[in-house]
């Protein structure tokens, strides 16, 4: 994944709507009618949110006679998924020097 494309799935995934149509989605297709159902938006604000998401590809549209279906492409999340994985190891490291720096301390309160 370049990073351009990275930032265009971490700019789709900023906003709260965006993500709520993605967890929608994740439970299977959905026409945009149905995706704009819980929003208090404009179905052309809807429209919006998944042209966004539609370049960073993040959907992807059919057309099944009159319905067009909406479904969530996962890769680009894969890829956040790998990059964010880098940096939980070094938080998980940080967390483990800090515990093992409280242990010290508390050995020291304790032989003191």
């Amino acid at each position: 994944m370049t990073t351009d494309q990275l930032s265009a799935t971490f700019a789709a995934l900023a906003d709260p709507t965006r993500r709520a149509i993605l967890a929608r989605l994740a439970t299977g297709e959905a026409s945009v009618n149905e995706l704009a159902e819980p929003f208090p938006v404009s179905l052309q604000a809807v429209s919006k949110h998944l042209k966004v998401l539609e370049r960073a590809g993040l959907i992807s549209r059919s057309r099944t006679a009159q319905w067009r279906p909406c479904r969530l492409e996962a890769a680009p999340l894969g890829d956040v998924s790998a990059w964010v994985e880098r940096y939980r190891r070094f938080w998980e490291g940080g967390f483990d020097r800090m515990e093992e720096h409280l242990a010290e301390l508390q050995k020291g309160e304790h032989d003191a």
